[in-house]
């Protein structure tokens, strides 16, 4: 009987200090909390910023511009100790190429096979490669202008409508000498290049060339 008494006992007394900690709702009464939010960056924690804070009345110049809160991180020391996560083998690792001392490759070493700087100028029609200064140029030969007429301006377009050429890849065109005699007589060839001898040919029969901007296709003026 006396034990049954002293366990009622403290279990009251338990219940009594811990209803002392326990906060009890108050119903119809405001409760105040005076918690308050911290920025991350413990520097600043102390900092006055609530001008900064008041947008409206505040001009943002290159003496009071701050960078955000936890944006700028301190360098990570490495190898000061295990307690700093990065000790011992400072993230390289137990064993290996990449876990001695120095740089164990030269940059641009990619472990024996052909790097991409010795890749590059293979690339035909790329940036290093062969040929990518080169412009290529759909040809006209001489023999498909036999059929215009004397005193005609010639171009591709016209040639073209007439059935005298196929349709073209590239947007720009020369003028080359073709397997057949050129016997067309004064016109005027317009073209974005001419080789010298297709410019010879058409000046000798009495033709003019003229030469095509390769953008706008307007006739250059010499």
């Amino acid at each position: 009987m006396m034990r049954l008494l002293l366990a009622v006992v403290g279990m009251a007394t338990m219940a009594a200090a811990f209803s002392s900690f326990t906060p009890r709702a108050s119903f119809g009464v405001a409760t105040t909390s005076s918690m308050s939010m911290k920025i991350f960056d413990w520097k600043r924690r102390t900092a006055d910023e609530s001008a900064l804070n008041d947008v409206e009345n505040t001009e943002f110049t290159f003496d009071n511009l701050k960078s955000a809160p936890g944006s700028r991180q301190r360098k990570k020391r490495k190898g000061r100790g295990i307690a700093a996560g990065q000790g011992a083998t400072c993230g390289f690792g137990m064993r290996g190429q990449k876990a001695r001392s120095g740089r164990p490759t030269r940059a641009g070493f990619e472990g024996g096979q052909q790097p991409l700087y010795r890749r590059l100028p293979k690339f035909v029609g790329r940036p290093m490669g062969p040929g990518h200064s080169k412009t290529v140029y759909n040809t006209i030969k001489l023999d498909e202008l036999n059929s215009a007429e004397a005193g005609s301006t010639v171009n591709f377009e016209g040639l073209f409508e007439n059935g005298a050429t196929t349709k073209s890849k590239y947007g720009i065109h020369k003028v080359v000498v073709g397997r057949e005699a050129f016997t067309a007589k004064d016109i005027t060839v317009q073209a974005h290049a001419f080789t010298k001898s297709a410019r010879a040919a058409i000046e000798a029969n009495g033709g003019k060339c003229e030469m095509l901007k390769a953008t706008t296709g307007e006739v250059l003026t010499v």
